[in-house]
């Protein structure tokens, strides 16, 4: 099969490819709020009907939450084939808050800016732009072909931004149908506009909420001041103790299960074109904060980290109010990598925030969650064949990189499925995705589509 007629031919059809992604951004596929079940299922059924288009066999599966959409067609008549799983979501983050978009999130559009041309709505980069770019990279196949160039099950949900309550149970369930010889995840990004990359580490999450108590009740502080043990003294104790002077966590055995990191892969992390002072530029900031005997990128995709997402306790009113507390309270997450144990962390966490309570002090402890880091093994011939692809169609070269957050789907096709996964997509850093005036690139889109017919012609070549 000629690939060159298949690129040819997203070229010419650019345009009305764009439109198809502006009217499924026009869906207010909102999964976390109840007010939009019926957009989740509208929106369900428009991918329905355009993978039906395409002669995917595509239905709608009704879960406890809302639906997922499944759907496989063949590759060529007689030809021994992969059989590839896509994955990608097409629910969307709430789009509070409304006074800060330039424009009505739900009525996209194509803009100018000065970096060039963006598609701007919610869900323009996460997930529907990313989602689209593989469906119509394969309807430009089918276009060119007749067929697909190999077996494709689709399987696209509809929780994911709202923490994917269903897709455990679903995958499942229905495993046996989901099974495949490897998955594709397009809900990543691009190293930088002209790298693209292929995420080969995942960090896991560990999320811990922390109730110290004192008193039985709140004191006035000129009473009790200075005789009375205050929650908050205690809490901001326990916290400024959770690392040591190089940026260390010192919560016993935590690093159990860290290597070092692979010198071949550190070797080209060291040659990408970063700048840790650059980067934390972009956000006010000047200077790394994390372990000091490493490298930016290894603090972001291959180093664990504990961070206090909140703190709260006493009067924080207005005016002023002399109060010793009885509560104080945080919120403390963990990103894992490699091997980290995310429960025996947990187990650690809270066994040495005990040992460090004075007398008249307990804590209560409430779970967030608890998932591994995941690790993609790209010693498989079909990371290097798709890694080529995509380096045959941007200015520079794939690169494998890591990847600071957390999508738990990889781990679940392993785990449940026995699938490794394979993560590429098109997203900047300056996207803003769940945040007011999200964006995808025109030149992500188009090249997106371009990239997803390679790496599809390289995986069915071998």
């Amino acid at each position: 099969m000629s690939l060159e007629s298949v690129l040819a031919r997203i070229d010419s059809d650019l345009p009305a490819a764009t439109d198809r992604l502006l009217e499924l951004l026009r869906i207010p596929s909102i999964s976390t709020d109840p007010a939009f079940k019926d957009a989740c299922q509208s929106a369900a059924d428009w991918l329905v009907a355009d993978l039906t288009s395409l002669g995917v066999r595509a239905s709608k599966r009704d879960t406890p939450g809302h639906p997922m959409v499944v759907g496989h067609v063949e590759g060529p008549e007689g030809q021994d084939v992969p059989h590839l799983l896509f994955y990608g979501h097409y629910d969307v983050q709430p789009v509070d808050p409304l006074n800060l978009w330039d424009r009505d999130p739900f009525d996209p559009a194509i803009e100018d800016t000065a970096k060039g041309k963006v598609i701007r709505g919610r869900g323009a980069a996460d997930d529907k732009g990313q989602l689209m770019t593989f469906i119509e990279a394969c309807r430009a196949w089918k276009a060119e072909h007749g067929a697909l160039p190999c077996k494709i099950t689709f399987f696209l949900e509809g929780e994911e931004e709202s923490g994917s309550p269903s897709l455990v149970p679903f995958m499942q369930e229905n495993a046996e149908e989901l099974t495949c010889d490897l998955a594709l995840i397009c809900d990543t990004g691009m190293f930088n506009p002209s790298t693209p990359a292929l995420v080969t580490m995942l960090r896991g999450l560990l999320g811990e909420e922390l109730t110290i108590t004192g008193p039985a009740k709140d004191l006035h502080s000129g009473m009790y001041g200075g005789i009375a043990r205050n929650p908050i003294r205690v809490l901001s104790s326990v916290i400024a103790n959770l690392h040591d002077a190089e940026g260390r966590v010192t919560v016993p055995g935590f690093y159990e299960g860290v290597p070092d990191l692979d010198p071949e892969l550190k070797a080209q992390w060291d040659g990408l074109d970063f700048e840790p002072e650059s980067f934390l530029g972009e956000v006010g900031l000047s200077q790394p904060a994390g372990e000091t005997d490493r490298s930016g990128l290894e603090q972001i995709w291959s180093r664990p980290t504990c961070e206090v997402n909140g703190i709260w306790g006493g009067y924080t009113g207005e005016g002023f109010k002399t109060v010793l507390p009885s509560k104080a309270q945080a919120k403390i997450s963990f990103r894992l990598v490699f091997q980290q144990d995310p429960l025996k962390i947990r187990e650690s966490f809270r066994a040495y925030v005990q040992s460090m309570l004075p007398p008249d002090c307990t804590v209560d402890f409430h779970g967030h969650g608890a998932s591994s880091a995941g690790i993609m093994e790209t010693s498989a011939p079909s990371f290097e064949q798709a890694r080529q692809a995509l380096s045959d169609e941007w200015p520079e070269a794939a690169a494998y990189v890591g990847c600071g957050g957390s999508i738990p789907i990889a781990g679940h096709f392993k785990k449940i499925l026995g699938m490794d996964a394979m993560l590429i997509g098109f997203g900047n850093d300056d996207d803003q995705i769940h945040s007011p005036n999200e964006k995808y690139d025109l030149n992500a889109f188009h090249k997106g589509m371009r990239s997803w017919a390679r790496v599809l012609e390289a995986l069915t070549r071998g």
